[in-house]
């Protein structure tokens, strides 16, 4: 056999594969948490959007949920004010929040651009349309840190209207308290209500790591596969920190409420999520519900 005939052969394998997926999850929500460095290169950028407009083309319901921390820090730097953190959570005044709208704003009409320019319907929106993430003022340790919200309630009327009118939805994180206002919310969590609310069948986080380890130091102990009570064991051992920690806890929360599977993927990786989803082995951390388990 030639090795072009080879190679056919090894996409037709790989098609193959990917079909009882393709049919398990036909119609089915996903949610995609897209931040990191996936965003900060173009390339990988248009690789992740490639990946969605597929799974959106064989039949998921995709919404995506995205970040854009980098561009925002950028631009307060242009404006000469300097980023502030406290805790790992930025501090937002009046005039950090007006520069994080505008630049998550524009962050979000670039990445619909993208999915239209492939031939699938996208609208950009964000929590406070249809007034659907609803928040209340986040504090870090006590500390007042201005307009950074906690999802208190989210509707996902628009989102539904917009899955049923066959456009893919693309949500910065933004959301509004009682009296209106203007808050930033942090898109891992934006993602992980927005899932829980619509009954995601999965939700994936595209991050900066290969996905949870035991031990950091030990690339051995990478986990593939993880129930909640595992995660909360491993939360609880004290060996897992930094920005993994409130990951973990945003992947067990959302299991515990409905979503069926819930994936930490390397963004950085090309095509991490068609990986993940559409092969037996997949390459990420994926979390399931201890039932599953002893499925």
């Amino acid at each position: 056999m030639d090795k072009d005939m080879q190679e056919v052969l090894k996409k037709a394998e790989v098609l193959v594969e990917a079909l009882p997926y393709i049919q398990t999850f036909n119609r089915k929500i996903i949610v995609v948490k897209y931040g990191g460095s996936a965003m900060s290169n173009e390339e990988l950028q248009r690789n992740v959007i490639k990946d969605v407009t597929l799974l959106k083309l064989v039949g998921f319901r995709p919404i995506i949920v995205h970040g854009g921390g980098k561009a925002i820090s950028n631009w307060v730097g242009k404006v000469g004010k300097e980023a502030k953190f406290i805790n790992g959570l930025r501090v937002t005044d009046d005039e950090t929040m007006e520069i994080a709208e505008m630049v998550l704003g524009r962050v979000n009409k670039q990445l619909v651009s993208m999915v239209q320019e492939l031939g699938v319907k996208a609208v950009g929106i964000s929590g406070k349309d249809g007034k659907m993430l609803r928040v209340k003022k986040k504090y870090s340790d006590g500390q007042d840190i201005g307009y950074v919200g906690d999802v208190e309630s989210v509707d996902p009327k628009v989102l539904y209207d917009l899955l049923e009118d066959d456009y893919l939805p693309i949500v910065a994180p933004i959301g509004f308290d009682d009296e209106f206002n203007t808050y930033n919310i942090n898109a891992d969590d934006a993602a992980c209500a927005i899932a829980k609310a619509v009954h995601a069948e999965k939700l994936a986080f595209l991050t900066d790591i290969e996905g949870v380890y035991k031990d950091i130091n030990d690339k051995s102990s990478f986990i593939s596969r993880m129930t909640c009570s595992e995660a909360e064991q491993l939360i609880a051992g004290g060996n897992i920190g930094g920005g993994m920690l409130p990951k973990l806890n945003n992947c067990t929360d959302a299991i515990k409420e409905g979503v069926h599977r819930v994936h930490i993927l390397d963004g950085r990786i090309p095509h991490c999520l068609l990986l993940e989803i559409f092969t037996n082995k997949g390459i990420g951390t994926a979390f399931i519900d201890d039932e599953d388990e002893m499925k």
